[in-house]
């Protein structure tokens, strides 16, 4: 091997729950580089959702992002001069940024008023089982499940 394995970035938790996953969360929420108003949505989202199902937001949120995160996805992979889709397992590292990525992707894309108003919704629907971002999880093992004939391509 020509260059070493980068090495894993360890971040902050966050001022209110003191968690981790929130900070990760967080920097994904944030653009421009505003983190202080990334963490105002994230919190204000909380709130909201903390109003609509009189349940602790934190757990909600952890439900929904446990709902979105894939198991299995497909990856392409040439074999003979033919692409196939081969359904692989997902990392836990892995698992964790697509389902982050998924939940901030879908409630930027949703109608309501405020962002914080729109990742309340997601966070809700997701907890629930449905919305746009576990929809895209289903889909993304409905393909891995299509394409179990090439599983003996994993590389």
């Amino acid at each position: 091997m020509r260059k070493k394995k980068a090495e894993k970035r360890y971040i902050l938790p966050d001022p209110k729950f003191g968690n981790e996953l929130v900070a990760r969360f967080v920097n994904n929420l944030m653009r421009n580089g505003k983190k202080s108003l990334a963490y105002k949505i994230f919190y204000n989202a909380l709130e909201i959702v903390e109003k609509k199902t009189n349940e602790k937001g934190l757990e909600v949120w952890e439900r929904a992002l446990n709902n979105v995160k894939p198991h299995t996805e497909v990856r392409s992979r040439r074999v003979g001069g033919a692409t196939f889709q081969v359904p692989t397992e997902v990392r836990e590292e892995r698992r964790i940024s697509l389902g982050i990525k998924w939940l901030i992707k879908y409630a930027r894309g949703r109608n309501e008023k405020s962002m914080s108003e729109k990742l309340a919704a997601e966070i809700i629907a997701a907890s629930k089982g449905e919305g746009a971002a576990v929809k895209k999880k289903d889909d993304t093992h409905r393909m891995a499940e299509a394409n179990k004939a090439f599983a003996h391509f994993r590389f």
